[in-house]
């Protein structure tokens, strides 16, 4: 259940969903453990940078000054109909060590967002006058436990300045358990142009632009193996996410329907650490910090949503369609 627990809030699946890890991968040697890691690790970062650029509004109509509300926001991003993303194509011409067992020279393999299983692989080389061969299991991913969707959560402060201006912030408490640690902020800005027309007062529509930034920083310690042993193993991931939106609403007293068209732009830096010894098959080698992944993301978004305001009570709901659909669900509560 703990690799549960770890997808769910690092967005990357590592070996819990096989018995074997990804850091097996190193007995091929540290160029091919660096490729399969960029095209499995690849999906989900990207998938994770468009969770984490949703939940900035849910009304183009600004608060006053003073005004504010405290929302815990939740994001379901899907990613099951997207099997492009829970595949790559692994072409062992590309790799300089990894072969199928089954003789294949090019095959689907799963990403970190997939459910293929069974998938193995080999190494073979000489050890002075021995021909050594070890074999081992490619990782599955997310959907091989029957989850299809990478889910973000965080608390958000939103509050009135002055002119149609307002302030935001975003924040996830660090959570430090055994194996994992990860924590998120953000800052936004809302400006609602409708503010500066005469009729403002009695429009039944708000027009507004809202930018955010996020930051989210996780780890996750990996489990030994029976072929590479090591210490301090973990990988970290620093992820950075803006996104720009234009927002249009109603102004009702109880229900109101909100829309957005934006763009979104991420960047996810995953950070392999600690040392990594094979100890058996025929590379055998030591890797210390041994690569960093790099992975970009960008496109443009599109939103509808509702709120619901019961007094200091409020709760919205909205769906965006963009390269990961999203589900967002908040619970506010504020003043005006």
């Amino acid at each position: 259940m703990k690799y549960l627990f770890l997808t769910g809030i690092l967005f990357f699946s590592v070996a819990g969903f096989s018995q074997s890890n990804v850091n097996e991968l190193f007995a091929a040697g540290i160029n091919d453990a660096e490729k399969f890691s960029d095209s499995y690790f690849g999906p989900v970062s990207e998938g994770a940078i468009y969770s984490l650029s949703n939940g900035w509004y849910n009304s183009a109509d600004s608060k006053p000054l003073g005004g504010f509300e405290i929302s815990i926001i939740g994001n379901m991003t899907s990613f099951k109909n997207k099997e492009d993303k829970k595949t790559f194509v692994l072409n062992t011409a590309d790799y300089e060590n990894l072969q199928f067992v089954g003789g294949s020279t090019s095959q689907p393999v799963s990403t970190a967002l997939g459910d293929m299983e069974g998938i193995r692989v080999f190494v073979e080389g000489e050890v002075g006058p021995i021909t050594t061969r070890e074999e081992f299991e490619l990782p599955t991913g997310l959907a091989s436990e029957n989850i299809n969707f990478i889910p973000t959560a965080f608390l958000q402060l939103s509050v009135g300045l002055v002119k149609g201006l307002e302030v935001k912030a975003r924040f996830l408490p660090k959570i430090d358990t055994e194996d994992v640690a990860v924590g998120l902020y953000g800052f936004g800005l809302q400006y609602d142009f409708s503010k500066l027309l005469p009729a403002d007062k009695i429009l039944p529509v708000a027009l507004s632009a809202v930018a955010g930034y996020t930051h989210l920083n996780a780890s996750y310690d990996f489990t030994d193996s029976n072929i590479v042993d090591g210490s301090d193993q973990q990988i970290e991931v620093d992820m950075n996410v803006i996104t720009v939106q234009a927002v249009a609403s109603t102004k009702l007293p109880v229900i109101n329907f909100y829309g957005a068209i934006g763009y979104v732009s991420g960047k996810s830096t995953t950070d392999v650490l600690g040392t990594y010894q094979v100890q058996s098959g025929p590379f055998q080698e030591t890797y210390v910090d041994p690569f960093s992944l790099t992975r970009k993301a960008s496109g443009v978004s599109g939103t509808l949503g509702a709120k619901l305001k019961l007094g200091f009570f409020r709760l919205h709901a909205d769906y965006s369609l963009a390269e990961f659909n999203n589900l967002t669900v908040g619970v506010n509560f504020g003043f005006r």
